[in-house]
């Protein structure tokens, strides 16, 4: 049967062994001191937690320490992980996936390679199976095959796909889909974008203009903007989640192919620099593998 807390387990093997393996194995039969906190420090900002998140985990050891009178390095784990899932734990915005009166707009962005096509199928099942009415809109026009691999997403899904032919402009398609989630009651509307590097001025610039025209066509629909992070980017996740949400105000990530990397002590540093919250995390190719994001859970699988 499969087991959700497991598979995280298991799927941050990699990050386990760069954070709390490394840490678990200095502390040990140490007094906590200046010298230790440093070894931390130095320990986390390898492990691509960033700098600012490293800085406020060792002040609040320092302070935690101090406070409970702690001496020993191995009571350190104990206040790092409650840190850590303080920082993960910033508010989010629910799930929110409309009624059929308004369908609520999730507009995927991201940079290449990240895993947007894979990951609105994996989300247009999840929603399907929860009895929502989902229309992925097909507005990555410009890949080649985008189209055919979304498509074969919405009928694995069993969902609706609005597409046009590929080099079309993708605001068209945009618009259109919202259209069609308004005519037919839908609860979810997935719009699938191009992915583009967050230093390319015009290709932002569409990405606004995509989000305008469906609140044009949707004026009351709530839309959120979700931005697919490659797990194993490291310290680069930074600043594409800055700009992605200077354009358009980014507020959740969705974290991908943390299976296969030592580098997810990013989700910390983004979290903490930019306090954009993480919704999803991908696990795996398979559908049970993207995962809503547990601040606790994340935790106690890194340390575990």
């Amino acid at each position: 049967m499969f087991n959700p807390f497991e598979k995280l387990k298991e799927s941050l093997a990699k990050t386990k062994q760069t954070i709390a393996g490394k840490i678990t194995r200095v502390v040990r039969h140490r007094k906590i001191d200046d010298e230790l906190l440093d070894e931390i420090e130095q320990i986390l900002i390898e492990a691509d937690v960033g700098v600012k998140a490293t800085t406020r985990l060792i002040e609040s050891i320092k302070e935690q320490a101090k406070e409970r009178r702690l001496t020993e390095g191995e009571e350190i784990i104990t206040l790092l992980k409650e840190e850590i899932a303080a920082i993960l734990s910033r508010e989010k915005l629910p799930v929110v996936t409309g009624n059929d009166k308004k369908p609520a707009v999730w507009l995927i962005i991201g940079v290449n390679g990240g895993g947007k096509t894979t990951t609105i199928g994996k989300l247009a099942t999840r929603f399907s199976s929860e009895g929502k009415k989902v229309i992925i809109a097909a507005c990555d026009t410009f890949r080649a095959a985008a189209i055919d691999q979304i498509t074969i997403w919405a009928e694995r899904s069993k969902v609706d796909i609005v597409k046009a032919k590929e080099g079309s402009d993708p605001a068209a398609v945009a618009f259109d889909a919202a259209k069609a989630a308004a005519a037919r009651s839908a609860n979810i509307l997935l719009v699938d974008t191009a992915g583009r590097l967050h230093t390319r001025v015009n290709l932002m610039e569409e990405l606004k203009k995509i989000k305008r025209v469906i609140a044009k066509a949707l004026p009351e629909a709530p839309i959120y903007s979700k931005l697919i992070v490659d797990g194993s980017t490291g310290q680069n996740a930074i600043s594409q989640v800055q700009v992605f949400t200077e354009a358009v105000d980014c507020d959740g990530i969705i974290v991908t192919k943390l299976d296969g990397t030592a580098k997810g002590g990013v989700i910390i540093g983004v979290t903490e620099e930019l306090g954009v919250p993480v919704d999803f995390i991908g696990l795996g190719e398979g559908i049970e593998d993207l995962q809503p994001f547990d601040p606790n859970q994340f935790v106690e699988a890194l340390f575990a």
